[in-house]
């Protein structure tokens, strides 16, 4: 599944050719994704002006001049692309299959954003922009890295007396929004903190070293523009390339870049963990 910096990689690629812009047609081409399409989904999208494009964690947020706000999620396989203009036979050139094409808009300057999913995990929903602090998906979510409610005092208070193990508890979205697997892996092995600790013992030194390097580890991937570990690619049809940065995630049995012992794999919560049992305590 996307996690944080992928979706903000979707972001910036989208919001220059939607920010703006008014949407003059909408091609629905089902009645759902994981959930329904919003009663008159395509009707109440068409000829509306994209104010901005924003994100939470994993979602994606565009305010329309209606005062609705047109919220997406990627699932495990959506994605973006754009087209017209410098982009018009990028379909061709990607390949993309086109039976699974089930949005399609189209701008009043001539470009076209297609939302593909295969699987459709994904979804769309239309929620009231006066009462979008209330949106229920969002509504518990925890602090994002990078932002000013997140830091190792946050850590401090929320993980105290917590008995899960950190991994499980980082990738808690109401303890911190838009975490996933890779960087999770990836952030608590530049901490040097074991994925089995109890999340209780984080409070203090190693709180001090896990906050600062979930938000490194979070800005690289930004601006790597993600990981592309399976089908990810931008809105323009980019890869990203943190992958190519991976210490520990999926590298089991590989040398640990920074001591040379053999990487290991576990799983936790039925995901899997990957970790070097020597760097990390």
């Amino acid at each position: 599944m996307p996690e944080l910096p992928e979706v903000e990689t979707v972001r910036r690629g989208l919001a220059p050719v939607l920010e703006g812009r008014r949407i003059v047609s909408v091609k629905q081409n089902r009645p759902d994704l994981r959930f329904p399409f919003p009663e008159n989904f395509a009707k109440r999208l068409k000829g509306q002006t994209v104010i901005r494009l924003g994100r939470r964690a994993k979602f994606l947020a565009a305010e329309l001049s209606s005062g609705e706000v047109l919220v997406m999620h990627l699932g495990m396989t959506g994605r973006f692309t754009v087209s017209g203009g410098q982009l018009a036979a990028f379909h061709h050139q990607t390949g993309t299959d086109r039976v699974h094409d089930h949005v399609v808009l189209t701008t009043d300057d001539g470009h076209t954003i297609t939302y593909n999913d295969p699987r459709r995990f994904g979804f769309m929903e239309l929620w009231p922009a006066q009462s979008f602090e209330a949106y229920p998906r969002l509504i518990a979510m925890g602090p994002e890295p990078l932002s000013n409610r997140f830091s190792a005092a946050y850590l401090d208070e929320t993980l105290k007396g917590k008995k899960a193990p950190i991994k499980a508890a980082l990738l808690d979205q109401s303890v911190i929004a838009g975490l996933g697997n890779i960087y999770v892996c990836e952030a608590l092995w530049r901490a040097k903190i074991s994925p089995k600790r109890l999340s209780a013992s984080i409070p203090g030194k190693r709180a001090a070293r896990l906050a600062p390097v979930i938000n490194e580890v979070i800005a690289e991937a930004i601006e790597a523009g993600g990981s592309s570990i399976s089908d990810f690619a931008s809105a323009s049809g980019e890869l990203g390339y943190f992958q190519h940065r991976f210490a520990v995630y999926d590298r089991e049995g590989e040398a640990c870049p920074a001591c040379g012992t053999t990487i290991r794999r576990l799983v936790q919560s039925g995901r899997s963990t990957f970790y070097c049992p020597d760097c990390q305590r």
